[in-house]
Formats: structure tokens, sequence, C-alpha cells
């Protein structure tokens, strides 16, 4: 069961823009696939997807080659691919008849997701009346209406407001629940350490960084401290050879080579009856490690 995908290249021209690519996804869950611009997400999603054709290498869903009879997925491109001049209902029909359902079928389907993402007001309204969020909302109704087995997700949480963006992450985690696999490309790193197992960094259609990523997180050395205190405890910091990344108000990020500078410190602070609302050393977050393997 699942994806996998074998040494797969895609070159336009004299540009590589994919470059030997390999990856498996045996289990539901979520899958981060991530890079800069231009790094060749989006190439290899449509080639997964069978939308583009790829040079060479293999792709199979289920042991069988991706064909769309093969594959029951679901896409939300980052770029918007809805019709803004169309009625919200008559374009979720369409595709949902796209993907085979009955009219029947699709009224329920949509009935029910647009209740789901609280935009049931809009279902007779053009889509360009709608806000940016919401017209993210109606484009990721399109992506699983069907109730594919395989979901892509493009920057899902784009133009969402905090409010919808919970809304959104709740649904993403019922269909991991659902069995679903879902594949997701995101630039904000705080979203893919939330939702991913596994990871996949491109830069320039190569791959620099795979695999699981409390994994990946384990092999990295504490690099961070955070301390929250009302008090001053600059002078205490200088005094520990220890450097000051950025201080937001009570809040001081301090970096660290070695633990025994932390401990050093913290037996400073208690010495001096200073109070500590928190004192936490960290592992480099993923937005290091993706800094750290493609910000060259």
């Amino acid at each position: 069961m699942g994806l996998k995908i074998s040494n797969v290249n895609k070159s336009y021209g004299d540009k590589k823009v994919v470059d030997n690519i390999n990856l498996q996804i045996n289990n539901p869950g979520v899958f981060g696939l991530l890079g800069t611009n231009g790094a060749g997400k989006t190439t290899t999603i449509r080639m997964l997807l069978g939308i583009l054709k790829k040079d060479s290498g293999e792709i199979t869903w289920n042991d069988k080659k991706v064909e769309r009879k093969h594959v029951n997925f679901g896409y939300l491109p980052e770029e918007r691919g809805i019709y803004p001049k169309t009625k919200i209902y008559d374009q979720l029909v369409y595709f949902a008849k796209l993907k085979g359902m009955t009219t029947k079928q699709a009224d329920k389907a949509i009935d029910y997701w647009m209740k789901r993402l609280e935009v049931e007001q809009y279902k007779n309204m053009t889509a360009e009346k709608l806000s940016k969020g919401n017209q993210q909302k109606i484009q990721f109704i399109t992506a699983i209406l069907h109730d594919p087995e395989l979901v892509v997700l493009d920057e899902p949480f784009s133009g969402l407001d905090p409010v919808n963006t919970e809304l959104l992450r709740n649904i993403i985690l019922e269909l991991v629940n659902q069995g679903k696999y879902i594949i997701m490309s995101a630039h904000q790193m705080s979203v893919v350490e939330e939702f991913c197992t596994d990871i996949l960094i491109l830069n320039k259609g190569k791959t620099v960084l795979q695999g699981n990523l409390k994994q990946i997180k384990d092999t990295y050395k504490a690099n961070k401290l955070s301390i929250i205190s009302k008090d001053d405890i600059e002078e205490k910091i200088k005094e520990a050879n220890l450097s000051i990344i950025f201080k937001k108000e009570n809040e001081y990020q301090i970096k660290i080579t070695e633990n025994e500078e932390t401990y050093k410190l913290l037996e400073s602070l208690v010495k001096n009856n200073i109070k500590v609302e928190k004192f936490e050393i960290n592992k480099p977050s993923l937005h290091d490690i993706f800094i750290e393997k493609v910000g060259e």
C-alpha cells in the first residue's frame, strides 16, 4: 500500500528541475514535501498525480503505475484554481462530476463540506466576491469533496486567518484519523512540524534531507536557551559567557554550545534569588534545519 517514487527526473530543455528523487509513503498520515521557491516541489507533485509526464523513473500507487484510473486523489494547488465568474455551487458540482460523482452524491457532499467549513452562505455567489480566505476554503472543498485516498495540499493555510486556520487544521487531523495519505507542502515550518512525521527537502531539484522528522532532529545538539524572567538577567548571562540572540520584553533567546553552560547560569540565577518563569533548552527547529540546508 501507499506511494512510491523511484529515481524520478524531469527537465525543461537544459534545466533539470527534478533530479533523481526517491520517496516512499507506506502508511496513512502527513508527509512534508519542502523546498525553496523553484526547488521542484510543484513539478514533483504534478508528476506523482499524473498531471505532468516524467522524463524517467517510476511512480506507483498501491503497486500500480500512477494513472488517473488508479489514483483517487485530491489536489489543492498553491495558485487559485476556481473560476471567478461562476457560482460556487455550480463549480463544486462540476468538479465533483469530473471525479465521477452523481448530482445527488455531489449535493450531499457539498452541503456537508460547506457547513463544515462555514461557507454555506456563499453557495450561490460567484467566487470573485469571496475573500481570499474563503476562496481557499472553497478550493479545499474541491480537493476532498469526492473522498480521495491521496490528498496533496500545496500551501493549504494560504490566506486564512487564525480562526479559519484552526478550523482547517482540525479537518486535516480528521482526515489523518480516517486513514488518508496526505502530502503537504508549506513554507511555514511550524505547520510542517505539527503535522508531518516524515519529510523531504528539495534544493534546486535535488534531495538535501529526507527521513523521519523526529530522528532528524535527534541528530542535532541543543543550541538555544529560552528564559522568561521579569528581573534583569543580562549581566548574569554575560558573566556566564553566553550571548543573547534576541530579547523581547521579559523573554531571552540565548545561544549555547553545551548544556553545562546552561546549568551554571541556572545555578547563578537561583543563588541570586532571581525568579525565572521559564528555563528551556531547545534543539534546532525545522526552520533552523531548513535554513541550514538550503539557506545558501
